[in-house]
């Protein structure tokens, strides 16, 4: 989420760290599940992103992830971020936040 909203909205790991962003909402228990809150930044970027902002997002994810040694392709981030930015412009527009469960 952290590397989504950097890329969506601009600013800086430490920015969002000083913000108190990410929102833990639950977990952090023995089995390593945590929830965290999507922000209102977040939230507010991938509701307004047109598809060529998602599919610039998703090649500087995969990118960024394949540095790190972990393999996400290009077409899978766009589809992740796409159904994301479609999951909460839903949310929004019922009033509700969106949430991201992390295994």
């Amino acid at each position: 989420m952290v590397e989504w909203e950097c890329l969506l909205a601009g600013g800086g790991f430490e920015e969002l760290v000083e913000a108190g962003e990410p929102r833990l909402v639950a977990g952090q228990e023995d089995d390593g599940c945590v929830v965290f809150a999507i922000s209102s930044r977040l939230s507010a970027a991938l509701a307004e992103a047109e598809r060529s902002e998602l599919e610039d997002a998703a090649v500087a994810w995969s990118s960024q992830r394949a540095k790190d040694g972990e393999v996400i392709g290009m077409e899978i981030a766009s589809v992740i971020l796409g159904d994301l930015a479609a999951l909460v412009s839903s949310a929004r527009r019922q009033g509700q936040g969106a949430y991201c469960w992390v295994a």
